[in-house]
């Protein structure tokens, strides 16, 4: 979810006004996927590298955190969407971590899911799935993939990255392995469910191969 910081620049606000709009974008897009066939639908957040942005960023996106937590559990509940959170997201602030182990908890038999990136670098992820799979006996492409924060999370088909930046930027890097890819030019905050409609109609069409002919 990329370009909350440009789209600020480019209206003359604050960054902070970008990633409150980022939020809202999330908003919408989450309570329009039902009927559109995703079983889930995961959301970059927050990276392990954006701990290196000035600290007043930093609080501000973890201020909003929190109120997305609080103002929007409900809806997940009443809607049967299951949270799930990838990352080192127990490195958190400890409030934060309860209200997340709360919302995991309430929102567990939640059929369709709606899984969320905190604290998340996929090098990072792969190395702790190495390391738990060499643990467990031996490195395989079965035991790495069993010790992967998406272990249970359905394949992924479709990677989308919004602002026109190409690049994955340390994201779901092994899961990406046979995803379709899509780069697009719209700014987050900007990106609306008629363009993920699209992106889907496009995926539809595709021909996926998976390395054979």
């Amino acid at each position: 979810m990329d370009g909350n910081g440009r789209w600020a620049k480019r209206k003359h606000l604050p960054r902070v006004m970008g990633h409150r709009q980022g939020v809202e974008a999330v908003r919408k897009l989450v309570r329009s996927v039902e009927g559109m066939g995703i079983e889930c639908l995961t959301l970059y957040a927050f990276s392990s590298e954006n701990w290196k942005r000035p600290e007043e960023e930093v609080d501000d996106l973890m201020n909003l955190m929190r109120k997305f937590i609080k103002s929007d559990l409900p809806e997940f509940i009443a809607n049967d969407v299951r949270l799930k959170i990838i990352g080192d997201w127990q490195g958190l602030a400890p409030d934060i971590v309860e209200m997340l182990e709360d919302a995991l908890d309430q929102t567990s038999k939640g059929k369709n899911t709606l899984a969320v990136a905190l604290n998340y670098g996929s090098q990072d992820e792969i190395v702790r799935a190495a390391k738990s799979a060499a643990a467990a006996g031996e490195i395989t492409t079965e035991s790495l993939e069993a010790n992967l924060d998406t272990a249970d999370l359905p394949p992924l088909d479709l990677l989308i990255r919004t602002s026109g930046e190409v690049r994955l930027s340390n994201f779901l890097l092994w899961q990406c392995a046979y995803a379709e890819m899509s780069f697009v030019d719209v700014l987050w905050p900007d990106f609306t469910p008629e363009h993920l409609q699209a992106e889907l109609d496009n995926f539809a069409i595709r021909e996926r191969r998976f390395g054979g002919r």
